[in-house]
């Protein structure tokens, strides 16, 4: 029971990753405060989780709104009592298309959503942790402008490798609370937002191949990876990237 009785804010929480990560850390004994705008869909979550004796609630919000990360911290400590795990995980792919073509307002949105709630949920969730003695927040990142640059993604990837950047300079920030900062890398992960991205045959098969395992990850692939870095496991992982690649960082095969 890696995560007993740890109690953990999780965003992007209704589907992908997000959801995966959310029934695994129950059946590991954590207490989830789960966050998306989706209601109907955390509610499913939550009582899929529950009603396989795991503990969990939802409150559903934008997590561009500072004021609803606030919110997330605040009903963990009054519901459990205390914060020791941030799972920033909420990301959109934007809209795709080449940089002569991207409207500011897409390029904000994507920055907002994928880096800026990221920041909103440390923001409120760190110094709960530090309260509580220590624990982990994460970032989900990605391989798309770290080990491969893909045409139409600019926004994307930024936006994503901003939170490696966000990491490290919060590990060491909050390091002497022994609050540590990771982000998560999966490679391509079998995600309804991947696939918005990769949905026909042809483009997945050459997803695939950018992996050296030759295909994409499971969501509960990766939310293993994140439960790792979510427990005392991982005791002495601070400011890290942490590839969950499937590969791809050292693929180069057509």
């Amino acid at each position: 029971m890696l995560l007993q009785d740890k109690v953990v804010i999780i965003t992007g929480a209704s589907s992908g990753i997000g959801a995966a990560s959310a029934k695994l850390f129950a059946t590991k004994g954590a207490k989830l405060v789960l966050g998306a705008r989706n209601a109907d869909r955390l509610d499913a979550i939550v009582a899929e989780i529950v009603g396989a004796g795991g503990e969990a609630f939802a409150i559903a919000g934008d997590v561009c709104d500072e004021e609803y990360a606030r919110s997330l911290v605040n009903a963990a400590v009054g519901e459990y009592g205390g914060l020791d795990v941030g799972f920033n995980n909420a990301g959109t792919l934007g809209s795709p298309g080449a940089l002569s073509d991207i409207d500011a307002g897409d390029w904000n949105k994507t920055f907002q959503t994928n880096l800026s709630s990221a920041m909103f949920g440390a923001k409120y969730q760190m110094p709960a942790i530090a309260e509580r003695g220590g624990g982990s927040v994460i970032f989900t990142s990605t391989f798309v402008g770290h080990t491969i640059g893909l045409p139409g993604m600019t926004a994307y990837a930024a936006s994503k490798m901003g939170l490696m950047g966000m990491a490290q300079c919060l590990a060491v920030e909050y390091g002497a609370a022994n609050v540590r900062v990771n982000a998560l890398v999966p490679g391509g992960t079998d995600t309804p937002m991947a696939a918005s991205f990769a949905g026909d045959p042809e483009t997945r098969a050459m997803v695939e191949k950018f992996h050296a395992l030759g295909r994409i990850a499971d969501p509960v692939e990766i939310a293993r990876a994140a439960l790792f870095l979510a427990s005392d496991a991982s005791s002495f992982v601070t400011g890290s990237a942490m590839l969950v690649d499937g590969g791809n960082s050292i693929c180069k095969a057509a």
